[in-house]
Formats: structure tokens, C-alpha cells, sequence
């Protein structure tokens, strides 16, 4: 049943209740047949689960599958375990950094309960009490007052100058004023905020008092209704995750590839086929293909993502989920809430029009029933709240107002008129103030206060102070109008009657809930770089209209939407026209889901924030849930992958740069750790097929655990290249190796493998003076120098995949602390008596091993060279 459209006791006999309440008896029979008036739980994940679920991501799963392998060839070789280990260790690491960071499960409907978790005053056997929010049932009557929370659905049976804060459910900035009366409608169901004479789970009432029943509980409220949005709801693979499960399949199919070549090539030059061929090729084959492993790029990735949660939460963005941070680095479309993430979700005065602001101010806050707490802040309704901050920065502050000017009399607030009257005394006798909607006050003012004193209000007069109010009210201003009436002695009634004629107009106060100031610059980066900044609402669509023309994410009218139009589209009508609208107002739940949903089927990456309850399902649908740290509910907060700890916009726009700049680093570092991979690969399969050993698999090893570490970190570690906020956000599309990752990888890898190659021959040559391909001790040791060292200057290359190396603005001191470690470290295994007799190196000469580091250094102009020739190329096109 629609009960907003039902008169009061239509409701009441539909639910089988009256105005003294149900008995306690049939109260129970309804709670047992109903249920308690409790929201599901989500079920809670266990650490083991959690850790579990780290592991099953395909690129640890890769990994796993090679440390299988390489025991099972170690083993049968009779060789170190250490590959293993090592694998095993980085995806251990991997797993636990995952698990500390993604902390807690998911407590969104947990804390859906904790807002429910309070008592109320219900009507029981014709006496008023107190029952746990938890066995409310439906029939319920309700006695609400200002202060109270509303712990379920409910119709208003009576009320006097109720106004309702519903900000958290619908996103509308102002107390609702509430009715009792049924609401007629041609169009069949009126949205959430429009339902007048309706209460809901999760709003306050902060003004006057109502009597409700109870029509809906539990699962069955709105307020249920996102729970149950929530508890479906699937989290999605980032783009960083599909990205890596992408790479994860490639490598897998890469090193199958190798391996079977390897075999193939093996029992063909072996000239005969039997068990022990078969087995031995088999093993080495294994070996081989595992190297091209890179064993650090799970936790190098998943270390350069906590680095970056870190310096996020050095800036005010507390990352949940680690793959947030790159999330955000190529969003396309941010969907936002208006009120408390645009705006400051305070009223405030923002324009005013009459000769004396002075009295303007005095009046307003007089005639209101907000005060100031003992900071100075005011506290009550928010629009009276508005009038009082007011009157504070112009000099008034209400505690000396009302020393001065004493309340003795007054007629509270009524719907019906529109208006409020309070009489004070000062020193003349009594003084009346007024404030109310402009058009009815004006209609019972007959004087005007002017520059020259009070004056009969003409007919010109009149249309003007309506010409103003029309002006203000066109920019979505919240107008009050203010007026007096000096009394010589008290009044005998305080009816409006007596009080509310041959009044005084003083003049129009306008309000609204402004624009944060740092939202201007921050929306405006937003389009520079490329990002579409969408307004969703439960405002009205005049406010959203005005607002959203001030921030520049509207141009024209047509541009914002309806709740109700939405609700008239299909998907396939809101997919044609998503790209048109750029406002929504009136806008429930459901729409924002939808919305969310329309942007992703194009293929958009989408950010969602909001700070209500109202919020959350649109913010677990998005591609990243954006929650506000102090105005946000923590429904909001526990969907949410980030939370703005300062509830800043702009916050945001510093959090896509963020991730725009670790993005762009983990790719180099995977386009250093593929090459670095390709390069061993390639070299040891060429030595291989010619008839020697390039290098022994505990040389690759070593240099695996030189380059796969520090210098892949330190690219990480990478200061983001200029103009990174002025390109668009790359596409959802877009694979690891798209933009010629791919082909520089390739090229770069055998560029290295052609130069450890070199350094073997020259190294055999110094040694035995001849260029046969057999095995040379000298050549392995120069070969593993100018590998590992060829790789460590291949990490500088990477530093920009396109520009100079030598025209950064900024030096990255991590990568040349890395590559001095490498430095060290290698000489030492060469020059280190058990060291290199570990490793069977021979200690090579001070000319050998400067023409081996000689070459290790020619990667960077080769390099340069290439990437000259593609800036060219670039520019031609």
C-alpha cells in the first residue's frame, strides 16, 4: 500500500490499529509472526579466508605453479631449494601485506544496525513507553519530538511544525517540513523526499513533535531496502587486477612456450629419444622457462601500492582497499553527492535586501529558536540555525540579544501560515518580530522601513520586494522575510490572529548551502585532466540546477534530470542518453545505481562519493567508492574503498594524481622486470641452441634477487612526470601492454641478451684468445657482470618510457642507491674469494671488467636512440 496517499485512519484500519496503541499481547503475536525490527548481517570473512583469497589471485597462482616446478627439477639435480624458497617468501609477503591492509570485512550492515540500535516512544494498551527499536512492530503508534531518531517506516498521523532532517536517506540539505494530510498524485508514486506525511528509518526530527504508526519494519523499510541492495551487491576486479590477471595468463603462455621449445630443441639435438633423454631435457626445460618468472612483481606491486596508500594518508585519503589508489589514477566519470561533498551542508546567509541589516539580523535571530553553544556555533534547526551565525558576524550574537530583549510571548512556527511571531520586551515596552515565507508575511505588512523611516507600502513597492524575492529565489536561495510591530504595553493574545497584521516589512535574508571553496579549483582540474564530474542529488532540481551552474558542471538547463524521468526510462534508453545529462535531482537510491551502472556499460571508469545511507549501494556498485570521513555515516564509510578524512573534493582530485603517478610506475617496473626476464631468457636459450653455458641457474637467481628487488622498487618510488594531469585518463580497455609496452619490451630484452652474449665472446676471447662457442669461465664471469649490471642501467631507461633520461626535472635517489647496492653486491661475488668460488667465477681482470660494464653502460644510448626515433615518429603523426 502506498499509505502516503491514504487518509490517517485509513492507515490505521489497514494495520489493524488506533490511536491508543496495540496491546502488549498483540504486539507480541506481531513480532513473532514479523520478525524483530533488525537489518540483516553481513556474514564476516575470517583471516584465513582473507589470506586465501590473496592467493588466489593468477599471478600468485603463476608463481606457485613455478616453485612447484623448481622443486621438482632442484630436487632431481641435487641443487639449492633457494628458488623456492624465495618464490614462496614473496608470495607469503604478498599475501600478508594484502590482508593487513584490506583490514576489516565488510560492516556495512552492521552498521546499518547500530543505527537502529535505540528505544522509542510507542502507544501500548492506551499508556505511552519505551521499546527497544529491535520489537517495534507494524500498527505501532509513535510519539516523536524534536531530538528523536526515527527507528522505522512510518505515516504521520498528527504533527505540529515537525520538521524532519532526512539528509542521510534522500541527500537533501534542509529539514523537511512534514504534513499529516494524504498527498494526491496523477503520476502514481512520488518520490522518497517529496512523502510529506512520511517518516523513515535513519532521519531525525529536529523541530516540533507527531504522532506516527508504524508501516513498515526491519527489511521492509527503506532504509532496508539499501541493506538489502548491499548485502547482493558484488565487489568487482579493479582495472589493476583484470590488468594483472591479463599478464598473469600471457606469462603463463610465455613460459609454456618456452618450455616446450626448449624440450623440442633438446631431444632433437640429443639425436635419440629414452627415459633419461626425456627426464633430463624435461628438467631443463623447466628450469629455463621458469626464469622467465618475474618472482617480485607481486610484492613489487603490491609494495608500491602501500607506499602510495601511505602518501595518501598523508593527505587526508584513507585507502580500505590497496587497488583503490590506482583505481582512481584512471577514472573517467566522478558521480557525487551535492550536499556535504560539493557543498559545506550548512545553511548560511548569502544575500540580504532591506535598508537595515543591522535590525535585518536582530529580528531574524530573535524570531528563531536556535542558539550559540559555548564555542559559538550555533545549534538547532539548520535555516534558523543559518539566520542566528548570521546575526553573530554582524556584531549580534544571540545570548546578549536575549539579555536585552527578553522572549515573553509567541506563535510557534505553522505550515499553514507560513510564518513565526515572538514578542520581547526592551526598553520602550514590547517589540514583535516576524519571519516567515516573503508573500504571506508581505501580505499582512501595511508599513515599509526605508532610508527616510517607516512608510506606507505602495502598490510599486510591494512588486518590487517580490521582484527581489523572485531574484533571490532564482539563484535557489532559501528566502525568509523579516517584519515588526511595536507594542506599548503586552499584547492580550499571542495568537497569530492578534499578533500577525499592520505589521513593519524590514526586508528578504537569502540562504543557501554554499559551495565548499576548494570544490572551484578542484572541479576545474578535474576537467583539464580529462575527467567528467557528475552531480547526483535528493535536492531540489532548482538547487542542483543553481549549484551545479556556480561549480561549471552545468551549461543549460536540459542538462539535469528527475528521480521521476528516470524512473519512466529503460536501461537502453538511459545508456543513449546518459552522456547528455550532467545533473540529478530529486534522485533515490535505486537511481544512483542506475546511474553508476549506465557509465560503467560504456565503458567508463567510474568513482562514486556520498556521505548518507542513501549513498551506499551506488557506492559499492562504483568502480571506487569515494565515503566522507566526518559527515559520512558509516554505512558509507565501511562500502567505501577510500574515505576523505577532511571530507574535501579536492582531496580527490590529489588522489587521481596519486594514482595516475603509481600506475604509470608499476608499469615501468613490470616493463623492467619482463625485459630484465626476457633478456636472461633470450640469452640463455641462444647460448643453449649454439652449444654453451651462458650462465648456471644459481648466476640467474642472483641476478633475479638483484634486479627483481630494489630497482623495481625504486621505480616505484618514481616522482610523476610533468603535464601527468593534463593528459585524459587512459582507457578501461587499455592492457599493460598497450601504447607499445609490448614491442619496447621485446627490443629492450634482446638488446641486453645481445650484449651479455658480446661480453661471453670477448670474455673467451681475453681468455684463450680464440672465438670458438665452447665453455669459458672468463665468459661466464664478464657475461653475469654485464647482465646484472646491463639490467640495473636498463632500470634509468625506465625512469620515462618516451623522454631523456637526461632531461628529468627530478632525480629519483632511491634508483641510484639501488643500483650502487648492485654495483657492490656484484663485485663482491666476482672478487669475494668464497663468494665466487660459490659461484664458480673466475676472477676477471681490471680491463675484462670494465669492457663488461663498458657494455652494461651502452643500454642507455641505445635506448635514448630508440626512443629518439619514437618521439620523431610520434610528432610526424
Amino acid at each position: 500500500m502506498l499509505y502516503y496517499t491514504r487518509e490517517s485512519q485509513e492507515v490505521l484500519d489497514s494495520l489493524g490499529a488506533n490511536r491508543n496503541g496495540l496491546s502488549e499481547a498483540e504486539a507480541q503475536a506481531r513480532l513473532d509472526k514479523n520478525g524483530k525490527n533488525k537489518l540483516i548481517e553481513g556474514k564476516k570473512i575470517s583471516l584465513f579466508r582473507r589470506f586465501l583469497s590473496q592467493l588466489a589471485d593468477p599471478m600468485i597462482i603463476v608463481l606457485l605453479v613455478a616453485a612447484a616446478l623448481s622443486g621438482i627439477t632442484s630436487a632431481y639435480a641435487g641443487e639449492s631449494f633457494a628458488d623456492v624458497f624465495i618464490i614462496l617468501f614473496v608470495v607469503i609477503l604478498n599475501a600478508v601485506l594484502g590482508v593487513v591492509q584490506e583490514s576489516k570485512a565488510e560492516e556495512a550492515i552492521a552498521a546499518l544496525k547500530e543505527m537502529t540500535a535505540s528505544t522509542s516512544k510507542v502507544w501500548r494498551d492506551g499508556q505511552l513507553i519505551h521499546v527497544k527499536s529491535e520489537d517495534l512492530v507494524l500498527g505501532d503508534v509513535i510519539a516523536l519530538e524534536a531530538g528523536d531518531s526515527v527507528l522505522a517506516d512510518a505515516r504521520i498521523l498528527e504533527c505540529a511544525s515537525m520538521k524532519v532532517e532526512e539528509a542521510a536517506l534522500t541527500g537533501e540539505s534542509v529539514p523537511v517540513q512534514k504534513e499529516s494530510e494524504a498527498i494526491t498524485t496523477p503520476h502514481g508514486e512520488v518520490p522518497l523526499g517529496d512523502r510529506r506525511n512520511m517518516l523513515y528509518m535513519g532521519s531525525t526530527v529536529v523541530y516540533g513533535r507527531g504522532l506516527a504508526v508504524v508501516c513498515a519494519t526491519g527489511m521492509e523499510t527503506e532504509m532496508g531496502k539499501i541493506a538489502d541492495a548491499l548485502s547482493k551487491a558484488e565487489d568487482e576486479s579493479t582495472p589493476l587486477q583484470k590488468k594483472l590477471s591479463g599478464l598473469s595468463r600471457i606469462l603463463t603462455w610465455l613460459v609454456l612456450g618456452i618450455g616446450v621449445v626448449i624440450f623440442i630443441t633438446g631431444v632433437l639435438k640429443a639425436g635419440r629419444i629414452n627415459a633419461e633423454v626425456l627426464i633430463h631435457t624435461f628438467m631443463l626445460a623447466v628450469s629455463r622457462a621458469v626464469a622467465a618468472i618475474p618472482e617480485g612483481l607481486a610484492a613489487v606491486v603490491t609494495i608500491v601500492l602501500s607506499i602510495g596508500v601511505t602518501k595518501m594518508s598523508r593527505r587526508n585519503a584513507v585507502i580500505r582497499r590497496l587497488t583503490a589508489v590506482e583505481t582512481l589514477g584512471c577514472a573517467q566519470v566522478i558521480c557525487s553527492d551535492k550536499t556535504g561533498t560539493l557543498t559545506q551542508n550548512r545553511m548560511t546567509v548569502v544575500d540580504t535586501y532591506g535598508t537595515d541589516t543591522a535590525l535585518l539580523a536582530k529580528a531574524m535571530a530573535l524570531c528563531s529558536d536556535a542558539e550559540l553553544d559555548e564555542n559559538g556555533a550555533a545549534v538547532g534547526e539548520p535555516t534558523e540555525c543559518a539566520l542566528v551565525a548570521y546575526a553573530a558576524k554582524q556584531g549580534l550574537p544571540k545570548p546578549d540579544l536575549k539579555a536585552h530583549y527578553p522572549r515573553v510571548g509567541e506563535a510557534p512556527f505553522d505550515s499553514m501560515r507560513k510564518m513565526m511571531s515572538t514578542v520581547h520586551r526592551d526598553d520602550d515596552g514590547f517589540v514583535q518580530y516576524t519571519k516567515g515565507a516573503p508573500d504571506e508575511l508581505l501580505a499582512r505588512c501595511t508599513r515599509l522601513l526605508t532610508p527616510q523611516g517607516v512608510r506606507p507600502i505602495t502598490e510599486e513597492l510591494r512588486t518590487e520586494i517580490l521582484r527581489q524575492n523572485k531574484k533571490m529565489a532564482d539563484r535557489a536561495l532559501r528566502v525568509l522575510a523579516a517584519a515588526t510591530r511595536e507594542w506599548s504595553v503586552l499584547p492580550s493574545s499571542f495568537e497569530p490572529e492578534t499578533l500577525e497584521s499592520d505589521m513593519v516589512f524590514i526586508g528578504l535574508s537569502g540562504m543557501i548551502d554554499p559551495v565548499r571553496e576548494e570544490v572551484l579549483p578542484a572541479l576545474k582540474e578535474c576537467r583539464t585532466a580529462g575527467i567528467r564530474v557528475v552531480m547526483i542529488t535528493g535536492d531540489h532540481i532548482d538547487t542542483a540546477t543553481a549549484i551545479a551552474k556556480e561549480l561549471g558542471i552545468l551549461t543549460d538547463p536540459s542538462q539535469a534530470i528527475l528521480g521521476q524521468k528516470l524512473n519512466a526510462m529503460t536501461d537502453e534508453e538511459l545508456d543513449r542518453t546518459i552522456e547528455h545529462y550532467t545533473v540529478y535531482a530529486r534522485v533515490q537510491p535505486e537511481h544512483k545505481v542506475r546511474i553508476v551502472n549506465a557509465w560503467k556499460r560504456k565503458g567508463m571508469v567510474v568513482a562514486m562519493t556520498g556521505d548518507g545511507v542513501n549513498d551506499a549501494p551506488s557506492i559499492k556498485a562504483a568502480d571506487i567508492g569515494i565515503g566522507m570521513g566526518i559527515t559520512g555515516t558509516d554505512v558509507t564509510k565501511n562500502v567505501a574503498d577510500m574515505i576523505l578524512a577532511d571530507d574535501n573534493f579536492a582531496t580527490i582530485v590529489g588522489a587521481v594524481e596519486e594514482g595516475r603517478k603509481i600506475y604509470a610506475n608499476i608499469r615501468k617496473a613490470i616493463q623492467f622486470l619482463l625485459s630484465s626476464n626476457l633478456s636472461e631468457v633470450v640469452g640463455i636459450f641462444t647460448a643453449t641452441m649454439l652449444g654453451f653455458t651462458l650462465l648456471q641457474p644459481a648466476h640467474i637467481l642472483w641476478i633475479n634477487l638483484i634486479t627483481d628487488s630494489l630497482p623495481a622498487l625504486a621505480l616505484g618510488m618514481e616522482p610523476d612526470e610533468k603535464d601527468s594531469m593534463k593528459q585524459p585518463p587512459r582507457s578501461n580497455a587499455e592492457g599493460i601492454f598497450a601504447g607499445g609496452v609490448g614491442t619496447d619490451i621485446a627490443y629492450q630484452g634482446v638488446l641486453v641478451a645481445l650484449l651479455t652474449l658480446a661480453a661471453y665472446l670477448i670474455g673467451h676471447r681475453v681468455e684463450s684468445g680464440l672465438w670458438e662457442l665452447v665453455n669459458s669461465p672468463d665468459g661466464v664471469t664478464m657475461a653475469f657482470l654485464t647482465m646484472s649490471m646491463a639490467e640495473i642501467f636498463q632500470a634509468f631507461n625506465m625512469r620515462s618510457r618516451r623522454g631523456s633520461v637526461f632531461t628529468l626535472r627530478k632525480q629519483n635517489p632511491y634508483l641510484w642507491g639501488a643500483a650502487a647496492a648492485a654495483l657492490l653486491l656484484t663485485a663482491a661475488v666476482i672478487y669475494v674469494p668464497f663468494l665466487s668460488g660459490a659461484f664458480g667465477f673466475t676472477p676477471i681482470s681490471l680491463k675484462e671488467y670494465l669492457i663488461a660494464l663498458g657494455l652494461a653502460v651502452l643500454i642507455v644510448p641505445l635506448v635514448e636512440l630508440v626512443k629518439l626515433i619514437q618521439r620523431r615518429v610520434r610528432r610526424r603523426k
